[in-house]
């Protein structure tokens, strides 16, 4: 305790020790001093702060002046200043980026010390080259033949450029490497990589909704083969999801990839959340059918579909399917059926990617996201959503009474009909169809054979069967009458 409190005494400034007027001491070093209080900065600034050069050149400049650097802050004279020069340049040091120590000569050293005491660390920096990105290997022709091969053809790699250009004698085989080629596009602008993820008309913008509910995505996900009965089947994942949220409205296994499919799909999420405002698909046959552009726009939804062979534009449902596969389609083992697979998912969502934090929700779970948005009224009810599902067809009746409807035989009561073309109407929610005939709604029943041995000929005509005395009509009477002259009143 005497060593600590003379040498502070004697080195330290007043203020770090300062008796108080009880006789205790505070300070630096005072055993039983309350701890300084940490200020809201100390809070937030992280623990490891990442900062680092910000490039080679500053590297290079940290590292030149933490060798001379310390002999700046010392009073030497000429003599004394050659000697330490000589020392450290028999010293190893290991430059950023190097794989092996190396000496540094005087001079070097020498010209580094100066520099840093002129100019600080920016004066350490190296010197980038004049010709940086010229390629020096090249004439200014070849230069310009190379630039000019890029900004016609961005999708060509250096690699294909280079053997074309030795193929066809334009260029000798080895007087330029693929690095020399890559820094002079580079230095240009010309870098392969921007050029095609921004090669369009247009600048990509990340959008999104304005509220939860607003905009759909739907798609489907090509899942691993199972083996069912001895027999693979491919496995098919239907997904709709929210925009806003990337809440997964509904999703399902099967085994086909239809436009039926995603209907039933569809009408299930319609069910629970109502109708959105915006459905956004890709242009496969599933999302272009008549029967889902009809639906939506009775239903009042916008149908839109992404350009063909523009994933990047699909991003949010690439990114929902990327995620289900690291976490459950890629392990899902030994499955023996579409419910099994149906389970896994619904777990993985509910226990995973519905309460997990998302990096572009800004940390904030899917699930707490959809939940806390509230959507006015849709006003869609069952029946709304039958007649938007309605589907009606112009059918001929057959001579028995029976008419095809969805691979199903329906016979119609009314035996006047036969023959005649109809108006069948079903919706797609149940498949129950009947005919529209005249402002009249008709009933249909499937064809029983076995009871119609029994049953009752249907009449023709619609109502009683006529009465009363027949209607004359005999043509072949009427042109014997005139071949013998008789008139039509006598008989023969």
């Amino acid at each position: 305790m005497a060593i600590i409190a003379v040498t502070l005494a004697n080195s330290g400034p007043p203020s770090v020790i300062a008796p108080r007027a009880d006789g205790a001491v505070e300070g630096l070093f005072a055993f039983g001093a309350p701890r300084a209080t940490r200020s809201p900065m100390d809070e937030s600034f992280p623990k490891s702060p990442p900062l680092a050069p910000k490039d080679h050149a500053e590297a290079v400049a940290r590292f030149r002046s933490e060798i001379v650097g310390a002999l700046t802050r010392k009073d030497l004279s000429r003599g004394d200043l050659s000697a330490t020069l000589h020392t450290l340049s028999e010293e190893r040091f290991r430059p950023p980026g190097a794989d092996v120590t190396r000496c540094i000569s005087v001079t070097t050293l020498e010209r580094w010390y100066y520099a840093y005491r002129r100019g600080g660390l920016d004066a350490l920096r190296p010197l980038p080259r004049g010709d940086r990105g010229h390629g020096r290997e090249l004439s200014a022709e070849q230069r310009q033949l190379l630039l000019d091969i890029r900004k016609e053809h961005s999708s060509a790699s250096v690699p294909l450029i280079l053997r074309t250009l030795v193929s066809d004698g334009r260029l000798a085989r080895e007087a330029v490497s693929e690095s020399t080629v890559r820094r002079l596009y580079q230095t240009h602008g010309l870098d392969r990589v921007p050029l095609r993820d921004g090669g369009g008309q247009h600048t990509r913008l990340r959008w999104q909704a304005a509220e939860p509910g607003a905009i759909w995505h739907a798609d489907v996900c090509h899942g691993p083969a199972l083996q069912i009965g001895g027999q693979s089947r491919p496995l098919r994942i239907h997904a709709l999801l929210d925009d806003a949220s990337r809440f997964i409205l509904a999703i399902e296994a099967r085994h086909t990839e239809r436009e039926a499919d995603m209907l039933q799909l569809f009408v299930k999420a319609l069910r629970k959340h109502g109708p959105p405002d915006l459905l956004y698909l890709d242009n496969g046959p599933t999302y272009s059918g008549e029967v889902l552009r009809t639906a939506c726009a009775r239903l009042g939804i916008a149908l839109v579909h992404a350009k063909p062979y523009d994933a990047p534009a699909r991003g949010k449902m690439e990114r929902f399917w990327r995620t289900l596969r690291e976490g459950c389609l890629d392990h899902l083992g030994s499955v023996a059926s579409l419910h099994d697979v149906e389970v896994r998912l619904l777990a993985f969502l509910d226990r995973h990617y519905l309460v997990a934090p998302h990096a572009s929700l800004m940390g904030r779970a899917p699930g707490a996201v959809f939940a806390a948005a509230s959507r006015p009224a849709d006003g869609l009810d069952e029946a709304k959503l039958r007649e938007a599902l309605m589907v009606r067809e112009r059918r001929r009746v057959r001579r028995d009474t029976t008419v095809s409807i969805l691979g199903t035989d329906y016979e119609l009561d009314q035996g006047f009909l036969a023959g005649r073309i109809i108006t069948v109407a079903y919706s797609l929610l149940d498949g129950l169809p009947w005919v529209e005939h005249e402002g009249r709604r008709l009933g249909l029943h499937v064809v029983d054979p076995l009871r119609n041995v029994r049953r009752k000929r249907l009449p023709r005509r619609p109502g009683a069967a006529p009465t009363g005395t027949p209607v004359a009509f005999d043509p072949a009477g009427a042109l014997l009458d005139e071949a013998t002259g008789r008139r039509p009143q006598e008989e023969p």
